[in-house]
């Protein structure tokens, strides 16, 4: 695939919200270009090079998480799990500015940033690289005429289900019930297995999970969350 077929892909959600604080504008001129995982973009890498993620990583096993929001969840796995690489992908760039803050203090090393469309990551990603997923809270599309915009689509589940390794593991916590229903019809379909066996696997959250604002905002506003958990085949 090279520049000159290079796919349309329409972008919905928010690239930027309100003005950043001067010690993010910071964050983001002084630590993002270091915490890159590679060549990404379609004008840096024009014929999609897979990014070499032994030599990014140190041979560690690499984590994906898509649409890391504010980066508490991301941060919170690096740190927990300094054995792996940890690459976030996130457009808005406000969230982005927020993970760099949070990696700051934390002192965590072990992590990447593309702070961009996943779906150009996945361009670059090796076949079978990626040994765990995570979609956390992703931007529901609650119109009926919206729902093709989700990330439980063939658009983006074709690609994670190329990147990920079999017996991977791929998370997805939402408190919309709709979207549980659409994860629930479109992930087993590209070769994953819901793991789910009694109801307390996807009423409880994860033994490692550490709630998000998103998931916050949903306990305040009385929305339940919902962790579902698949195995790539």
């Amino acid at each position: 695939m090279t520049h000159q077929n290079r796919p349309r892909r329409n972008f919905y959600g928010r690239l930027k919200g309100k003005s950043l604080k001067q010690s993010q504008k910071g964050y983001l001129e002084e630590d993002l270009a270091a915490l890159s995982p590679g060549a990404i973009s379609w004008e840096d890498n024009p014929d999609r090079t897979p990014i070499d993620l032994q030599q990014l990583f140190d041979g560690k096993p690499v984590w994906l998480e898509i649409g890391f929001g504010g980066g508490e969840h991301m941060v919170h796995q690096a740190a927990q799990n300094p054995q792996i690489g940890l690459i976030g992908a996130e457009p808005y760039i406000n969230g982005v500015a927020m993970l760099l803050g949070k990696i700051r203090r934390a002192g965590v090393s072990n992590l990447a940033v593309h702070p961009g469309d996943v779906r150009d990551l996945f361009d670059v990603l090796p076949d079978q690289s990626i040994e765990r997923a995570f979609l956390l809270y992703p931007d529901p599309w609650p119109k009926t005429r919206h729902h093709r915009r989700r990330f439980v689509t063939q658009e983006h589940l074709a690609p994670l289900a190329r990147v990920l390794k079999p017996g991977s593991i791929f998370r997805v916590a939402t408190d919309i019930e709709d979207y549980v229903r659409q994860t629930l019809e479109e992930v087993p379909r590209h070769g994953f297995d819901w793991l789910a066996e009694r109801p307390q696997d996807w009423q409880q959250p994860w033994g490692d999970w550490l709630s998000t604002r998103y998931e916050q905002k949903a306990l305040r506003e009385g929305r339940t969350p919902h962790y579902l958990t698949f195995r790539k085949r």
